[in-house]
């Protein structure tokens, strides 16, 4: 156990979160899939928590493999890799559609398919850290590096907002908080808002002649709905987040124990966007502060690594991959609880998928990577000349 234990490099904390939320999902997913497997898979009852075990073995190596890989690496990779994720976001406008969203991308010839919104926020942080790294130097820098990352916000965001509303604004969202943490003046991110805004407004604009009228109308009727919720037709139109809280109603102070839910039967997706409302039922009031207080310990630690990284980049960057986790998180659970409308987020390491896992995976494994170094000197000059990453040494972060 001690041996397996001096496997597992970085901040051991972040490490131990991440298996309690498995642990968590491996009940809640197995208990929400398991009439859907009897029906729908011949009475094999395991058979979608088999293949949620799967990629959460595959995660678990992918984090692993990138908490061994120094975020040096990424450096180079940052700018690259943006170009392929708007290439690929670009694709995915022409890919068929599922509810009229379209957010898959097929890999041709071998029937793959992931979410290219789940890279992309991936690559947004790294090209926001790099950037705002090295344009620490001056004002000019600052305001050049700047107009770079919006650039980059505004094309990836765009591209999103046409099949993902929610996640086009949490990632906008976490950049905007980023540009902040780096120093970026108030009035640059204010006008930097005000060109989100009056894209989104010409994207949705031209939405119904890209063949998107569908999602602007979803968009809407979803606000229509929230805001109208004491009407009995709103009720009836709402029956995403009525269930919801029916789930969360029965499951009390301690829940109505594990696989006893009865609104599995009765909620869309109770294994993905609404898996915490059946934590909630089955586990109660206790259960569902116990998932949002790992959530926090797991925000608390990464954190502390920012707090004591000795350089700019990998400051930005985990704070940037460990806010689009926390604020997936949050939506996930405010939806649950009827107190935003709709939006269709996954919860983090909770909910069942494959494409989500395993980029999450990738961004806390570079998160645990960062936390090998933080607040150790030494050993983020002799990395620094390993990889001869005279960008990263030349650029050190201070606060002020």
């Amino acid at each position: 156990m001690k041996s397996f234990f001096n496997l597992l490099k970085g901040d051991r904390t972040i490490w131990f979160t991440v298996f309690v939320l498995t642990f968590v999902s491996l009940a809640a997913v197995y208990s929400s899939t398991s009439m859907l497997a009897y029906k729908y898979q011949g009475g094999n009852t395991v058979y979608y928590i088999f293949k949620h075990f799967i990629f959460i073995v595959v995660g678990f190596f992918v984090m692993y493999f990138t908490s061994r890989l120094s975020y040096k690496f990424y450096f180079k990779l940052a700018r690259p890799l943006l170009w392929v994720s708007l290439g690929l976001l670009f694709l995915t406008l022409f890919e068929s559609s599922t509810n009229d969203a379209k957010r898959w991308f097929t890999i041709p010839l071998t029937g793959i398919s992931f979410q290219t919104s789940d890279l992309a926020k991936v690559s947004l942080m790294l090209y926001l850290a790099k950037v705002l790294s090295v344009s620490q130097d001056s004002e000019e820098q600052l305001f050049a590096g700047f107009k770079k990352c919006l650039i980059a916000i505004v094309g990836v965001c765009g591209l999103i907002l046409l099949g993902n509303f929610s996640t086009a604004f949490l990632v906008g969202f976490t950049s905007l908080f980023v540009l902040f943490i780096a120093r970026v003046k108030i009035k640059w991110i204010f006008a930097g808002i005000g060109i989100c805004i009056g894209a989104g407004i010409l994207l949705i604009l031209f939405a119904s002649l890209l063949g998107f009228h569908s999602r602007v109308d979803t968009w809407k009727s979803r606000v229509e709905t929230f805001m109208s919720s004491d009407s009995e037709s709103s009720r009836e139109s709402n029956y995403q987040a009525e269930q919801s809280k029916i789930a969360v109603a029965r499951g009390g102070l301690t829940g109505v124990g594990p696989g006893g839910s009865v609104q599995r039967n009765s909620l869309p997706h109770p294994y993905s966007d609404f898996i915490f409302s059946i934590i909630c039922e089955e586990y109660g009031l206790i259960g569902g502060l116990g998932v949002m207080i790992f959530y926090l310990i797991f925000f608390y630690r990464c954190l502390y690594t920012i707090r004591n990284s000795e350089r700019a980049f990998p400051m930005f960057l985990s704070l940037g991959l460990s806010l689009n986790i926390i604020f997936q998180a949050l939506a996930n659970m405010l939806v649950a609880v009827n107190i935003t409308p709709v939006t269709g987020q996954p919860l983090p390491f909770v909910s069942m998928g494959g494409t989500s896992i395993i980029f999450t995976s990738i961004s806390v494994g570079i998160i645990l990577n960062i936390s090998r170094y933080a607040g150790k000197k030494e050993l983020v000059e002799e990395i620094e000349e390993e990889q001869n990453v005279e960008e990263i040494t030349d650029y050190p972060f201070i606060a002020g």
